[in-house]
């Protein structure tokens, strides 16, 4: 298939560090991370874990938060994340970057006061396991802050439902290795030992196409879901054509989840 009006729709797949980083600039990203921020609760001398902390969009915000005499840990199984999060908190001395898995976290016990993960826990192998990591290292009565979308809520409206449906399954089926991992936080981190104190809907709204493809990659990921067979070639081209030239509308959830050790 090819797509409809290729000054829509993205084709190619940016690279990981560029996607992170457009997503921390833009509206929808800079609203989530600012309540994850806020619920932190964030003070002078804490030491905070950014675990899979990407090219460190967010290392500089929990830097400030912690002066003087904070520490901020990030933390990245890529070494490629890390060196893009290098000159982004090269003004931060407080900042340490280390390479490490989130099932195994490179700190010792009790390490710090104030944790957080970014939409990270949506692609691990076992989230409960990383659970347990964070627990073993924040002090008693730290706070772990977890940001995670629930992709069975991504609702994308077109005249042919089905169609929704079918793009909607295709991602939760094929591509997001923990499509549901929002709505199950609260209950994993609760096994693993922490207090749940709040849980935050933040519900997403798209109105402009072209923003919501910079997130969802449409024609791209349609084209899996092509390949995949959740939607015929036919079906495909007139479901983007509609997203490209129609009135636009889409929404997802992500939960900011509160957790207390």
């Amino acid at each position: 298939m090819s797509s409809p009006d290729s000054s829509v729709f993205e084709t190619t797949v940016p690279a990981s560090a560029d996607y992170l980083t457009r997503l921390a600039a833009s509206d929808t990203g800079r609203e989530y991370k600012a309540r994850m921020l806020d619920a932190l609760g964030l003070r002078a001398g804490l030491a905070v874990l950014d675990a899979g902390c990407g090219p460190g969009t967010d290392l500089p915000a929990l830097a400030e938060a912690v002066a003087p005499g904070g520490t901020v840990i990030g933390v990245d199984r890529d070494q490629a994340m890390l060196d893009a999060a290098a000159p982004r908190t090269a003004a931060h001395p407080c900042v340490e970057l280390r390479r490490g898995d989130i099932h195994a976290l490179p700190l010792d016990d009790a390490a710090v006061d104030r944790a957080r993960t970014d939409r990270v826990l949506q692609w691990v192998d076992d989230p409960a396991r990383a659970l347990a990591e964070f627990h073993r290292v924040l002090r008693p009565g730290g706070r772990l802050v977890m940001g995670e979308p629930d992709w069975d809520t991504l609702a994308v409206d077109h005249p042919h439902p089905a169609l929704s449906r079918a793009y909607t399954r295709h991602i939760t089926e094929r591509v997001i290795r923990n499509p549901a991992i929002g709505r199950q936080l609260a209950r994993l981190a609760t096994d693993a030992g922490f207090r749940v104190p709040e849980v935050i809907p933040v519900t997403q709204v798209f109105r402009d196409v072209r923003a919501a493809d910079r997130i969802f990659g449409f024609e791209r990921t349609t084209r899996r879901a092509v390949e995949a067979g959740y939607l015929s070639d036919y079906q495909a081209t007139i479901w983007l054509h509609h997203l490209a030239h129609r009135p636009f509308f889409a929404s997802a959830t992500l939960y900011v989840v509160v957790a207390e050790a």
